[in-house]
């Protein structure tokens, strides 16, 4: 039977203590010759042998796009609870890089002299289901209980989660027996024994086993990767299996993909002949002819087992799910969901995750969301969003972070074509890479797509504007499914809406950009001692608005510690000359007393390299307002300051605007608020009591910055968008969204 999944090969190499170099030498022949996976055998009672785990980490720090794997770990000498972490933590630092095989023991005299316990095989195999269950309960970060596991063998008591690996790692198990091979059917996520070991026929009896262990525990068979070590000689004859020329290993292996089910072969061989010829003539046809017989025989979908169907969402019609997105489709009971449900910042629990990979996909996972019109539908690029509903409950999310691609398409106009998935420290470090950047905002995590749509406001807004004013073009999938592309010239009322409310009107799939030449530019971050929060907001305020345009500042404050305030300032001047630095930057040190201070010249690229990768796992509903401030009067300083002293605020934050936005005319783009210096912004626990709070602070806004903003009530539109500026969107919502189906981020309703 084939089950369906990707064919991938690997090696399987020894970690001998001499030559130490040796294994590494070989991983990374390994990756040069194009194979998927290298694996290393784990015998820590072996004093030949290199520790695996050592040898692993020493391996992925000096290779790139390999995985890595043991094959397979001893689990009587490495407690359960220690490993979840050191695995995450090697997944995290290889980017992904790291999968975990395990195996229940078996040198038990060895074990045992090393200070292991000695187990009978029944008792080894409930070790191991044991161990299987705390490694994945530390995984499961989203999870805020104590982990409790009251095992025989292994056992935690209450030990906090997390962290989860960066992608979501398999758990394949080493077995031959019975007994093993059920577990993996219930637990496991492949099946890795060694050829040599098996009795005729034991490839099929062993899958018969896991699948009917599998289908019991309410799991789909195709769940488990079936993988296989494998040895041989290449020769010029013909002779046992595995030994002869190259046609004869392809001929030999490809029924055990086609009816055994074998998707990883893994060659265990320490020779560099053996590895590259097994590279270079034996997997490319391997490769092309089960892809072949593939097409003439189409493999079955993968079934969902009870337990996940149970947990699907009422309403939704999962059978619907496009063909071309149904092998990226993940539901509540799926492995991953826990890495896609929730963004950044919110809790979340949707009916279905759909990741598109393409522009057609972008449009069938559109016309679905159409085919549902009583489920939310949200819109997910980087995922960081604070404002948008980029998650849901029950509903669908379309996740277009994949659209990641930076490219430079005209190097005298300084044209970059971007998807909406790319994140903006990846962005400046491309474009760093010419002496180019492009005004963003101030966190490297977030996507392109949410802030590209929004406004823009960052690092480099005071001199350069906001990010969507050197938008040129944008392609945007509407509500319809169709694609278009808007520029000053086509679809003029659209790429104008696009700049401020984009979020209304379709899913843009890739920016058009002209960006600038930006060098090196001071970086400074400072402490201040912002006790007289009034008098330091005044200070700082009169200090940015009379500012070169080349000096952008922002600031955040909270409550009080042992009587004191501390504001963190920070301020990029956009010069690369130390003296030109230093003067822009001597007003701002008088604000207030320091008591901590770095500056720094360096790239904007290094200026915007402050975010980590990994899945998102908010909780709850942020609780943020926003508020668009054209000057820091002294009765808004005061205002703020009680707002602070109530504590019910724990960030609150200024972004310095105004220089270069200004003097883009405020009806030339959907976000209208030209004439503000500042955008504010402050989070709050509780949504009730901080609205009243904000109350006071409605007569100094001119507008409102929507990305801050997490109060949807209709009033907020009107707080974003003039009345001009809301009724022309309004009026292109009827026209191009007539049924409201992009609805879910601050929601401009059509004309009626």
């Amino acid at each position: 039977m084939d089950y369906g999944h990707e064919l991938q090969f690997g090696t399987f190499l020894t970690p001998a203590a001499a030559p130490a170099q040796g294994a590494v030498a070989r991983a990374q022949l390994s990756e040069t010759l194009g194979f998927d996976l290298v694996t290393f055998q784990d015998h820590p009672y072996q004093p030949a042998f290199l520790d695996t785990w050592t040898v692993m980490t020493w391996v992925a720090a000096q290779t790139e796009r390999i995985h890595i794997a043991a094959n397979v770990l001893n689990v009587p000498l490495r407690p359960p609870a220690v490993l979840a972490r050191a695995a995450t933590s090697l997944d995290l630092l290889s980017d992904g890089r790291f999968d975990l095989a395990l195996g229940a023991g078996g040198f038990w005299d060895a074990i045992e002299a090393m200070g292991g316990a000695r187990l009978t095989p029944g008792q080894a195999v409930d070790a191991l289901s044991e161990a299987i269950d705390i490694i994945r309960g530390i995984w499961a970060a989203d999870d805020r209980s104590p982990l409790r596991v009251p095992g025989t063998y292994h056992r935690v008591n209450g030990t906090k989660r997390g962290p989860s690996p960066a992608h979501e790692m398999p758990i394949w198990i080493g077995a031959l027996k019975p007994r093993m091979l059920r577990l993996i059917g219930r637990k496991g996520d492949g099946w890795l024994p060694s050829f040599a070991y098996l009795e005729p026929g034991g490839l099929a009896a062993g899958s018969a086993i896991i699948d009917a262990a599998a289908a019991d525990a309410g799991r789909d068979p195709r769940e488990i990767r079936r993988m296989l070590n494998i040895s041989g000689r290449f020769a010029p004859q013909r002779g046992g299996f595995l030994t002869g020329p190259s046609s004869q290993w392809v001929d030999e292996l490809l029924p055990l993909i086609l009816e055994d089910g074998v998707s990883t072969l893994i060659l265990a061989s320490d020779d560099p002949d053996t590895m590259r010829r097994f590279a270079e003539e034996v997997m490319p046809e391997l490769r092309e002819s089960a892809a072949r017989e593939r097409a003439d025989r189409p493999v079955e979908p993968r079934r969902r087992g009870a337990a996940a169907l149970a947990l699907r969402a009422a309403g939704l019609d999962y059978d619907d799910v496009p063909a071309s997105l149904a092998a990226s489709a993940v539901e509540p009971g799926d492995s991953g969901y826990s890495r896609v449900s929730s963004t950044y910042m919110r809790g979340g629990r949707p009916g279905i995750v759909l990741a598109a990979t393409n522009v057609e996909q972008v449009q069938d996972g559109v016309g679905f969301a159409r085919r549902h019109p009583d489920l939310p539908f949200g819109v997910r690029s980087g995922g960081h969003g604070i404002s948008g509903r980029s998650t849901n409950q029950g509903g669908i999310v379309l996740d277009v972070g994949a659209l990641a691609s930076i490219e430079v398409v005209d190097v005298a106009a300084r044209r970059v074509r971007i998807g909406p998935g790319a994140r903006w420290m990846d962005v400046a470090r491309v474009l760093g890479e010419r002496g180019w950047a492009l005004s963003s905002g101030d966190y490297g995590g977030v996507g392109v797509g949410g802030l590209a749509t929004a406004g823009g406001i960052g690092w480099l807004v005071r001199e350069h504007g906001l990010t969507i004013d050197h938008l040129r073009s944008v392609d945007v999938v509407l509500a319809d499914g169709s694609l278009v592309t808007a520029d000053a010239e086509h679809h003029a009322e659209l790429f104008w809406a696009m700049r401020g409310a984009g979020a209304n009107f379709g899913i843009a799939v890739a920016f058009e950009f002209e960006v600038d030449e930006v060098g090196d530019v001071g970086w400074a971050q400072l402490a201040m001692d912002a006790t007289d929060r009034a008098g330091f907001l005044e200070r700082w305020g009169a200090y940015i608005e009379g500012a070169p345009r080349d000096v952008t500042s922002f600031l955040m404050m909270g409550g009080s510690r042992g009587g004191q305030v501390v504001a963190t300032v920070m301020a990029v001047v956009d010069s690369d000359d130390p003296d030109v630095i230093l003067e822009r930057l001597q007003p701002l040190a008088e604000v207030a007393p320091l008591l901590d201070q770095t500056v720094q010249l360096k790239p904007y690229a290094a200026v915007m390299a402050n975010a980590q990768g990994g899945a998102h796992s908010g909780q709850g509903d942020p609780v943020a307002r926003s508020g668009l401030l054209d000057h820091i009067t002294s009765e808004f300083a005061e205002a703020a300051a009680r707002l602070l002293a109530t504590g019910e605020v724990y960030f609150f934050g200024i972004r310095s605007v105004g220089g270069a936005v200004a003097d883009v005319p405020s009806d030339a783009t959907a976000y209208a608020g030209r004439s503000a210096n500042f955008s504010v912004v402050a989070f709050g626990s509780d949504l009730e009591r901080m609205n009243v709070l904000w109350e006071e602070f409605a007569s100094h806004f001119s507008g409102l910055y929507i990305s801050f903003e997490t109060d949807l009530r209709p009033e907020r539109v009107s707080d974003a968008f003039p009345p001009a500026t809301l009724a022309r969107l309004r009026a292109l919502k009827e026209q191009l969204d007539p049924s409201n189906l992009f609805r879910d981020n601050f929601n401009i309703t059509p004309a009626v």
